[in-house]
């Protein structure tokens, strides 16, 4: 049977619904669960799992007495009935980030070493659960965070400014429980799946330092809030490093190579070979379009690395450096896809999709969108030129007029951004 784009558009559907299905804490956490405690149990966390997380640990632990509070993105909330669950912003914080962090610290303090807390940790819980280190107030956090996400970078460049900004992440959480036990169980969102990356590492020892902080604002040219300035220029009030928490453990119960291979399994059902070519890349959103639309022509042209019918999938978390504008709609997989048609030029037999797991592709209501062969003609039939929108940033506007977003709501999971392009 050959690949038409009814098919081709299916396939690929699937494939990403195969990443989203293989991160889904009701199916992965029980498996991962320490013994019960002898003492109190209590639950806390922040992500865009959180609460779905909680749901699955109080039904695998239905005779066990949870208390706690996790806190998750305004539209991610499931029932619970025995932890209690905050929404708040993403990605910029606002007022309940800071509620909920409060709230979670309170939760461990005063435990015994007979006592278990369990983390619930996964992808978007730097920005959930922000609670201003002394000496800093919420517009000094929020400033700094929509400056980190205008300049292109990284997510653990992020999330090191953030670890010494914080009254609770780099490790603090943890620190505040002790000495009662402390058991992560984490969804990682972050290339390279390090712990102390993740929603910024808040039961984990800190790698990273204050002039290591400086060095990014410095990178990147930020000049911070008069607060933020003092706060860094100091060495003092570190935050946990290595070897300094032997209360706290870390368990990953899915990342985004699970959901690759789960990616790849599925392939193989559909007749396609699949490549997995990482699952940690990085780099600008629209150099990376460019770079997998010349390993499709490859193949393509001199079936290398491997012949048709194939899917090269990866993973990770690009970036879009915005300029001074104007600029319009798009996320980071939008961005990716459409650098990936322009590049490809109506290349017939190569069609993809990029998106994020968590549903959300940036801050609109699209996970990502699909590329088709045909992609850049529809585009300019309906009166847009594919290169002026990339120049502009908003390539969500180009895949919604032509009906090619990906709309999957919240999935109340993450393990980042899954790209697959088919090649025919």
């Amino acid at each position: 049977m050959g690949w038409n784009d009814g098919r081709a558009r299916t396939a690929l559907r699937g494939v990403f619904d195969a990443a989203v299905k293989a991160a889904d804490p009701r199916v992965m956490l029980a498996a991962h669960l320490p013994d019960k405690p002898r003492g109190r149990c209590v639950v806390v966390g922040a992500g865009k799992s959180a609460a779905l997380m909680a749901a699955a640990l109080e039904a695998a632990w239905p005779d066990v007495a949870l208390s706690g509070v996790v806190v998750t993105r305004y539209g991610h909330s499931v029932p619970t009935a025995r932890i209690a669950v905050i929404e708040a912003s993403h990605p910029v914080p606002d007022a309940n980030s800071e509620r909920g962090a409060r709230r979670v610290l309170e939760a461990v303090r005063g435990l015994g070493a007979d006592d278990l807390v369990i983390a619930l940790i996964s992808g978007g819980g730097s920005a959930l659960m922000a609670l201003p280190a002394p000496g800093l107030n919420f517009a000094d956090k929020q400033a700094l965070n929509r400056a980190l996400l205008a300049c292109g970078a990284t997510i653990s460049e992020m999330n090191c400014l953030r670890k010494h900004l914080s009254a609770i992440k780099g490790g603090r959480l943890a620190a505040a429980a002790a000495p009662a036990r402390v058991v992560t169980l984490a969804i990682s969102d972050v290339p390279g799946d390090d712990p102390a990356v993740i929603a910024s590492g808040p039961t984990v020892a800190d790698p990273t330092s204050f002039a290591d902080a400086r060095a990014l604002l410095a990178r990147y040219a930020i000049n911070p809030s008069p607060a933020v300035a003092a706060r860094l220029a100091q060495d003092a009030d570190e935050t946990p490093k290595p070897g300094a928490l032997p209360n706290a453990e870390f368990r990953m119960i899915a990342t985004p190579a699970m959901a690759l291979a789960a990616c790849a399994e599925e392939a193989r059902r559909l007749g396609l070979a699949p490549l997995i070519l990482g699952d940690a890349l990085e780099g600008e959103s629209r150099e990376m379009g460019i770079v997998m639309a010349g390993i499709a022509r490859s193949i393509t042209t001199h079936a290398t690395p491997l012949p048709a019918p194939a899917l090269l999938l990866s993973g990770g978390e690009t970036t879009v450096t915005i300029g001074g504008g104007p600029y319009g709609k798009g996320g980071r997989n939008t961005e990716f896809l459409l650098a990936l048609a322009i590049a490809l030029g109506g290349r017939a037999g190569v069609w993809a999709v990029a998106g994020d797991t968590d549903g959300i592709d940036g801050s609109d209501d699209a996970a990502g969108a699909i590329v088709t062969p045909d992609t850049l003609a529809r585009a300019r039939a309906s009166g847009l030129d594919p290169r002026a929108v990339l120049a502009g940033h908003d390539s969500y506007s180009l895949f919604d007029t032509i009906g090619d977003l990906i709309r999957t709501g919240p999935t109340l999971t993450n393990v980042n951004d899954i790209r697959a392009i088919l090649v025919a």
